[in-house]
């Protein structure tokens, strides 16, 4: 008997998209397509397969039933996806096959987990979140609704980071800290006491740069 094929619909056609779809091959998806509203090029020619803007979302649900919001901007991701489960889309997770996830881990859904990412016991990922190439979230870490842990950050135990905040590649965040909504932590920095006012934190120990705009 024939397979179903798997079709799944790409918001967004910058790198992280391209990612996405990398990922969502090696998961057995057979057609992919893009919805862009920056993309220039809206033909069958097109190699990235790049449908139209986003205004389309609402009409294309019938032949792409699956889709996922994959902005780098975690805002953008966050309000899309809420557009997806509004317009009655099935929102997957995509999951890299060498990622390591715990089965006492809980995810939402619209979740990215990238190659060689680990997702330790009793680990709560709200939706739309990315969890990047080599990213550690260890024991009993919560990270909310569209933030992104990028590519060989480490979440110690017991690490709470809020909605749409972004911890910088190899960054640090020690057990126990808790990371507010819309904070952004700079490349390599080490948090080591919890951050609640929005902005940017750089810096060993991280220290506030500048609000967020």
């Amino acid at each position: 008997m024939r397979m179903a094929e798997r079709r799944l619909l790409i918001i967004g056609c910058g790198g992280h998209g391209r990612v996405v779809a990398d990922v969502a091959r090696e998961m057995g998806y057979h057609r992919i397509a893009f919805l862009d509203n920056a993309h220039q090029s809206f033909s069958s020619a097109d190699p990235w397969n790049v449908l139209g803007p986003l205004e389309m979302m609402a009409n294309l649900r019938d032949e792409w039933p699956e889709a996922i919001a994959a902005s780098g901007s975690n805002t953008e991701r966050f309000v899309t996806h809420a557009d997806l489960l509004r317009h009655g889309y099935v929102v997957p997770n995509i999951v890299h096959p060498s990622a390591i996830i715990s089965r006492n881990a809980h995810l939402g859904c619209g979740i990215f987990v990238a190659p060689a990412a680990v997702i330790n016991t009793g680990v709560r990922i709200g939706d739309a979140v990315i969890i990047n190439t080599g990213a550690r979230v260890d024991h009993d870490s919560l990270v909310e609704a569209g933030a992104h842990i990028a590519p060989g950050a480490i979440l110690a135990g017991h690490v709470h980071v809020g909605e749409r905040s972004m911890l910088g590649a190899g960054s640090v965040a020690r057990q126990g800290v808790e990371i507010g909504a819309d904070i952004t932590v700079g490349i390599g920095a080490a948090v080591v006491k919890s951050l609640a006012e929005r902005g940017v934190y750089v810096g060993v120990p991280a220290r506030k740069l500048r609000a967020n705009p």
